[in-house]
């Protein structure tokens, strides 16, 4: 049913879905050896609401790339050492070097969200941020980054939808949190303080990106296409390998009696009901 005056929007077939996921992480694989061949780095930020999908976008992006490549930055609350240092001395920790991908899921712009909200930064913190982030930001992209920065957006009502779903989820309880609550509370709070970070920080060298995501398959698919049309990247040709028909045995090899060997219970034949 349709919500506020807007239409209905067409679903992506479950079919339809899985088969252009499937040809965009092809794509993305030959980016992630075009990075590797080249040395480029690439940085691509994950920001949004509390429960808009950008951890199962960033599980999606990251399913079939090697974890020496491409690697997910999801730093915890900073400790008390840290907050003492440069804002920025944590995240700069966990750039690209030559030949990797790194993914923010969120990133320094806690400061422009929750810490602002919160008050676990004061106001003169979060003005000094929103002056010199995109100068930190132009600093990164002088200096080679690939630098991509993506909000997921999320409704009210989705999200509410969204955290209900977790409450009586066995897997999922873990995501909901205090502080997920008050985003619920906090609605208005957070929708200011991430229209004056945009106002700020969506500049022509490096914008943001808006990801409507109230459908995840959609906002999945959508992110990706988009983050692979701003790189220009080529397909590098992959050695071949020649492989034999059978195992080469020489015969010198004999295996160990399987009883010298701790093997892990059958537990499929347990739930089989078969014996082991």
């Amino acid at each position: 049913m349709a919500k506020k005056g807007k239409p209905d929007k067409i679903k992506v077939s479950t079919k339809v879905y899985e088969a252009e996921l499937f040809r965009l992480q092809t794509e993305l694989v030959k980016l992630q050896e075009w990075v590797r061949e080249s040395g480029a780095r690439v940085v691509v930020i994950f920001e949004g609401r509390d429960a808009a999908g950008k951890g199962g976008t960033i599980k999606r992006v990251t399913e079939y790339l090697s974890p020496r490549v491409a690697r997910v930055a999801a730093l915890p609350a900073p400790t008390d050492r840290e907050r003492g240092q440069w804002y920025y001395q944590r995240y700069v920790a966990q750039l690209p070097a030559p030949g990797e991908i790194v993914l923010f899921d969120r990133s320094w712009y806690n400061r422009a969200g929750v810490e602002k909200v919160m008050g676990f930064c004061t106001p003169e913190e979060h003005t000094r941020f929103l002056r010199q982030t995109p100068i930190f930001e132009q600093m990164l992209i002088d200096d080679g980054i690939l630098l991509r920065k993506y909000w997921f957006s999320v409704s009210d009502d989705e999200q509410l939808r969204r955290f209900r779903a977790r409450m009586n989820d066995p897997v999922r309880q873990w995501k909901l949190s205090p502080m997920d609550l008050e985003s619920v509370y906090r609605w208005e709070d957070y929708s200011r303080a991430k229209d004056e970070m945009m106002v700020h920080t969506d500049t022509s060298v490096c914008p943001w990106y808006v990801i409507e995501s109230d459908i995840k398959k959609h906002a999945r698919l959508n992110m990706i296409s988009h983050l692979l049309s701003t790189i220009e990247y080529h397909e590098v040709p992959t050695p071949k390998v020649n492989l034999p028909k059978h195992p080469i045995e020489t015969g010198n090899y004999h295996r160990p009696p399987r009883s010298l060997s701790k093997y892990v219970p059958d537990h499929v034949s347990t739930l089989l009901g078969s014996p082991e």
